[in-house]
């Protein structure tokens, strides 16, 4: 009886004797489904016809196309290349064996045959087969299975990010999408400088998707300014503005904090600061710690200058800017772009890193076109 594990399993036997095709035939039969074929040609057009062999005992001497040559084709073909080939032969020659092995042969079974020898070793080679199938499934599952979850924990952390940078926003009613166009004009800017000698490292692996995706915390710290501040409808005074120039460093302060908390409530240390969440955390502290520094020193809150302030926070900068020109608020219209790219380039070595004006200059269309894209709804009070 054939053992239910490989039932109705099918045997190609390809051979060019018709005594080999009956004897094999007839052991086989009892156990498997079993298929023939009288030469090479014929062989390769069986295996690509229904229903396909589960393996192949193939004889290496035939006219035409010999065994070898059979092999060779199947181990070409993606729908061929996993079936298991026995070779068939009465060659002893040890070369013989060796070469087809090389080419991809799972065993041999000489002639004269031997029907427990054949039926042993072709049950072995399915029960492989099925167990090496068994394990790519299992394989695939996990590859699918952990990109789900890697895709949802991404998700999970996109929406926290986007949490709080819409509390940050919800407690300043003028800054409608500008959270959502930024973290574009940054991801904009960063494409377009990510060759650039100067900020190739600040930008490689997977850098420039942190940089991007901790745009939009660059103005939490906003939630300690007095609502007085915050939502003062005209220009502050020196004493309000002063306050206004801590939003950068309460932002940073809290992002800190909560790496420290994190490595206080962890189970075991954490050493790979490098990577990760905590990578991610330590872009999102640049942006909100040096989003408002300048190139020239005269920015807040540190009055860092040049090189000293970090890629991230000096793609911010520009992007930050660029929005509050082109945004329409209750003491000012919104520029347009024409005159918003005047105001930007004369910032150039000033406020702003001058490849950075330049990468803005290179794209500002694309700027312009997301501006109107994610446009404020206009309000009647305006």
């Amino acid at each position: 009886m054939a053992d239910s594990s490989i039932e109705l399993k099918t045997v190609l036997i390809v051979d060019d004797a018709p005594e080999n095709l009956l004897i094999l035939g007839e052991i086989l039969q009892a156990h498997y489904r079993v298929r023939v074929a009288s030469h090479g040609e014929r062989a390769l057009q069986v295996m690509n016809s229904a229903p396909r062999p589960d393996i192949v005992l193939l004889d290496i001497m035939m006219p035409g196309i010999d065994g070898y040559e059979v092999l060779r084709q199947m181990r070409a073909n993606a729908a061929t290349h996993d079936i298991p080939v026995i070779f068939v032969t009465a060659m002893a020659a040890t070369g013989d064996e060796e070469r087809g092995l090389e080419l991809g042969a799972v065993d041999y079974i000489a002639k004269p045959f031997k029907p427990g020898i054949v039926l042993a070793r072709v049950r072995t080679q399915l029960e492989l087969k099925q167990a090496r199938d068994r394990l790519a499934d299992n394989n695939q599952w996990l590859e699918r299975e952990v990109a789900r979850r890697m895709s949802e924990n991404l998700l999970i952390q996109d929406l926290n990010v986007r949490a709080l940078a819409c509390l940050a926003e919800a407690r300043d009613n003028e800054t409608g999408h500008h959270i959502v166009r930024t973290q574009i004009y940054v991801e904009l800017l960063a494409r377009q400088l990510v060759g650039h000698e100067r900020f190739r490292d600040a930008l490689a692996g997977d850098r420039l998707r942190m940089v991007v995706k901790a745009a939009p915390l660059h103005d939490i710290g906003k939630v300690g300014i007095p609502d007085a501040i915050l939502l003062k409808p005209g220009k502050l005074t020196t004493e309000e503005f002063e306050i206004m120039k801590t939003h950068p460093q309460i932002g940073a302060d809290a992002i800190k904090k909560a790496m420290a908390q994190a490595q206080a409530g962890a189970d075991a240390p954490i050493t790979d600061l490098a990577n990760g969440a905590f990578a991610f955390l330590g872009v999102a502290h640049e942006i909100s710690l040096g989003h408002q520094e300048k190139w020239d020193g005269s920015g807040y809150p540190a009055g860092q200058v040049g090189e000293a302030i970090p890629v991230s926070a000096r793609l911010m900068a520009l992007a930050d800017v660029f929005d509050a020109l082109m945004s329409q608020r209750v003491y000012k219209p919104p520029m347009t772009l024409d005159q918003a790219t005047a105001i930007i380039m004369e910032g150039r070595g000033k406020h702003f890193d001058p490849a950075v004006v330049d990468a803005f200059v290179d794209c500002r269309e694309r700027f312009a076109e997301i501006a109107r894209r994610y446009a404020d709804p206009v309000s009647e009070d305006h």
